[in-house]
């Protein structure tokens, strides 16, 4: 099993005749995503080619869920446009949307949210690396890739991995495939201040999972999500789980890197973040190259085989 998406999901891109949507459909379809349909306003007729696939392209959301039996849409739009882009995919009964798009304004988000509320339709980001549920095949083929993430280093498995880093997802897979385990799957929730679904969302969805048997948090400065997580791992979670966060040096009320990362308040820094991962049962990794060695440790103490 695995969370969210499943090598059998179908699959809509929105900006898929932009170069860097266009680039990633390429990519996606290679590693056996079922990419079943584009959409671009006033492009519909038209066709998205690569080797072997020839998916059609839409002028709407509905249109192309409709035909196609989408159930997933993965959001290339650029930043004015891409809030409308994902309120079309609420509009249209979309089970899950993945915005990769960086540069949203706050404001813009804040009304995204406010219409998501009491609509069936998860949001995944924005400015995210996407989701990855890893497929059998060389290279973990055949499974299902949304957005941006490096297909190649994954590996099918039993380790979930969530984190709101692009670069630290790749370093936690790798150090997991490298380690001779593999993921279920790979979630990518992005580091806006304003994003749709939370580090919390995702490990109940982990906790869940039967075939996850151990899982990596990965967070930084700034917000308080990390924090809520933990707690509630240590009263609900029984898996081994392993937590690193970013940003131990920066300067309180300065934004580094995304722009979420602001320490406001006393739970927004590293070391209370790191506190409270302690006291909460997660196995802190002090360097970004320890996450894969510090899930090991966790699960070692609790008698579990991540294999």
């Amino acid at each position: 099993m695995s969370i969210l998406i499943t090598p059998e999901t179908k699959i809509l891109i929105q900006g898929i005749t932009g170069a860097f949507g266009a680039r990633h459909a390429q990519l996606s379809l290679d590693y056996g995503t079922q990419v079943v349909a584009g959409v671009t306003p006033g492009k519909g007729g038209q066709f998205f080619e690569h080797k072997d696939y020839k998916v059609p392209i839409f002028n709407s959301v509905a249109e192309a869920a409709a035909a196609t039996g989408a159930t997933v849409s993965a959001i290339f739009v650029p930043p004015p446009f891409a809030a409308d882009a994902i309120l079309e995919c609420v509009d249209a009964g979309l089970d899950l949307v993945v915005a990769i798009t960086e540069g949203i304004p706050v404001r813009d988000m804040v009304r995204v949210k406010r219409a998501m509320a009491g609509r069936k339709t998860r949001l995944v980001g924005p400015n995210c690396p996407g989701v990855v549920t890893p497929g059998k095949g060389p290279d973990s083929s055949g499974g299902c890739r949304i957005g941006i993430s490096p297909g190649y280093i994954h590996k099918k498995g039993h380790v979930g991995i969530v984190s709101r880093s692009g670069t630290l997802t790749y370093e936690a897979v790798w150090q997991v495939t490298c380690k001779g385990l593999g993921q279920s799957t790979c979630v990518g929730i992005g580091g806006d201040p304003v994003n749709g679904t939370s580090h919390l969302d995702v490990i109940k969805l982990f906790s869940a999972d039967p075939d996850t048997k151990g899982i990596i948090m990965i967070g930084e400065i700034g917000g308080t999500a990390e924090v809520e997580a933990a707690r509630w791992i240590k009263e609900n979670c029984q898996k081994p789980v392993a937590g690193f966060i970013a940003g131990a040096t920066a300067p309180a009320g300065r934004r580094m890197g995304h722009a979420g990362a602001v320490i406001g308040g006393k739970e927004d820094t590293a070391a209370a973040k790191i506190a409270i991962f302690k006291e909460c049962g997660v196995e802190v990794a002090v360097t970004p190259s320890d996450m894969a060695d510090a899930l090991l440790r966790a699960a070692l103490a609790k008698g579990v085989s991540l294999a």
